[in-house]
């Protein structure tokens, strides 16, 4: 097992420890569980590959860097 340290807001600190509380279970089992469940339901997505766009029409639109922005911002939210 590996021993770490984490830096939490204050509230999400108290309701954890509330959580730990009312569940008669420790801190750490709460941390653990909650790591447990975040990590089955966002699976790794490291084996995907992203590749740029291949444009195939001449006429295609022009995409300017506010679009990959807006794409970007996007796809960070999805993962959110």
């Amino acid at each position: 097992m590996i021993k770490t340290q984490i830096q939490i807001p204050d509230e999400l600190y108290r309701r954890a420890k509330q959580v730990a509380k009312d569940r008669e279970i420790s801190f750490a089992e709460v941390t653990r569980r909650g790591l447990e469940y975040i990590t089955s339901v966002y699976p790794s997505v490291q084996d995907e590959v992203w590749e740029l766009p291949r444009v195939n029409e001449p006429d295609a639109p022009f995409v300017t860097q506010a679009d990959i922005a807006k794409a970007i911002d996007q796809d960070r939210e999805a993962e959110l």
